[in-house]
């Protein structure tokens, strides 16, 4: 069994070894497991039942990672993106006021679009005509919009005369949700191995002792932490193509986003975790394996097709890459300790969103630390800063992206960079301009 892994996974030629690659697997898995408790919080929004959720996105989990492990052989673990289900349920479902099976639907053709794409030059395309202000802009506008979400699911912003205010110190609710933000920060700086995850325990125990807005504690256990897991029939398949395209106008810009969120959140994650390894990025491996592209985007096709959204690649696999993981041995652990997760569904359903909550404002604020990167001229920084102010303030992330897309091209135009207005830019102009048009006709 050991030499047969070894030739499958090529372990001894990445110069690497099995308890190593298992090593490094469970780190992987302690650094993401967090998504099972978040993901399922986030997709309740959108008026799913959580349960549901929680087999849905550890089947997508095991299918993406499985996928990316067996074929692929690269020590990267995927999982519903935490972009893409803040948008499904925000965006997709409450504002573009459609049901959660068109917005499946919307994850389906936008992975379909990202499995076609590797096949083609137009990702190279795209890579090269894609404005790098805008991707900032994207990066860091879901990272406050993301980060504004687990803010108001936390009790710590609550509704006000001028929005959004302050909630009250004298809840004890508040309290916890700040002290979890400052222990994920805390563990972070230590860099305490699946920190995010140690962080949701403990406050799902602390919510054991303190009591909620209706005085019943805010964590309550269920009548068994262990059982067999029940697949969500229903949740096969869950599409709405009808609907789809009755709306098509309107959904058209957030598949389009969905698939260049993807593309550029994969395509960044991949190199990193695959340079890390020294796996791409040399001189015997220059470039990234194709098949990791199309990897990913049929996990997200897998996904939807399982009743969850956009199944992409984890940036925490950077923590196998750095505990030595070197092959998809190490993805393939992630899978098999994902799979017998399951069966603790009734445990993680029980996990309260105060728990959750500043799990999401750290990753938000995380993402926000792309503004490093911003460019110190003003026509390159307002695009991205136009669009995070709007983010923050309206809550209406497509839009603020349509303005800021439309702003960025104004730009241009009055600078004469016609060159920069290449064809991939005019036509995202149109597409966004139009679901300003459909959006206002709400």
């Amino acid at each position: 069994m050991r030499s047969r892994l070894d030739r499958f996974f090529q372990i001894t030629q990445r110069h690497s070894t099995i308890p190593r690659e298992v090593s490094a697997g469970l780190t992987i898995f302690g650094s993401m497991a967090y998504i099972m408790a978040v993901n399922p919080a986030v997709l309740a929004g959108a008026g799913l039942i959580r349960h549901d959720m929680v087999i849905t996105t550890i089947a997508g989990a095991i299918a993406g990672t499985l996928l990316m492990a067996l074929w692929v052989r690269l020590p990267i673990a995927l999982a519903p993106a935490m972009s893409s289900n803040v948008l499904f349920a925000q965006v997709i479902v409450q504002q573009a006021h459609v049901s959660p099976a068109t917005a499946f639907t919307v994850v389906l053709f936008s992975g379909l679009c990202f499995t076609l794409l590797p096949l083609t030059r137009l990702r190279l395309k795209i890579i090269q005509s894609f404005p790098p202000c805008i991707i900032l802009g994207i990066q860091v506008a879901i990272g406050a919009f993301i980060a504004r979400i687990g803010l108001i699911s936390a009790g710590i912003a609550v509704p006000s005369t001028n929005g959004l205010g302050f909630a009250s110190l004298s809840q004890p609710s508040v309290i916890l949700a700040l002290a979890g933000v400052m222990l994920c920060l805390l563990l972070q700086l230590l860099r305490i191995p699946a920190g995010l995850l140690i962080t949701i325990m403990l406050l799902t125990v602390a919510g054991l002792f303190i009591p909620g807005s209706d005085g019943q504690p805010l964590t309550q256990l269920p009548a068994h932490l262990m059982d067999w897991p029940h697949y969500p029939i229903h949740m096969l398949a869950p599409f709405n193509f009808k609907e789809f395209f009755h709306h098509l106008g309107l959904l058209l810009p957030i598949t389009l986003y969905i698939l260049l969120s993807d593309f550029f959140d994969a395509t960044g994650t991949m190199l990193t975790v695959t340079r890390q390894a020294g796996l791409c990025g040399t001189k015997e491996r220059p470039d990234l394996d194709p098949r990791a592209f199309t990897a990913d985007g049929v996990a997200s096709v897998l996904g939807a097709l399982l009743g969850t959204c956009t199944v992409s690649a984890y940036l925490e696999s950077l923590t196998g890459a750095e505990a030595g993981g070197r092959t998809g041995l190490s993805a393939l652990v992630v899978a098999l300790l994902f799979a017998i997760s399951c069966i603790f569904w009734p445990l993680i359903t029980a996990i309260p969103a105060l728990a959750t909550a500043p799990v999401l404002i750290f990753v938000g604020i995380i993402m926000l630390s792309n503004l490093t990167e911003l460019s110190n001229t003003l026509e390159d920084a307002f695009p991205p800063l136009c669009m995070l102010l709007l983010t923050v303030v309206t809550g209406n992330f497509m839009l603020a992206l349509a303005c800021s897309m439309l702003l960025y091209t104004a730009i241009l135009l009055v600078r004469r960079a016609f060159c920069k207005v290449t064809p991939i830019i005019i036509g995202l102009d149109i597409t966004f301009l139009c679901y300003m048009i459909l959006q206002g006709q709400l």
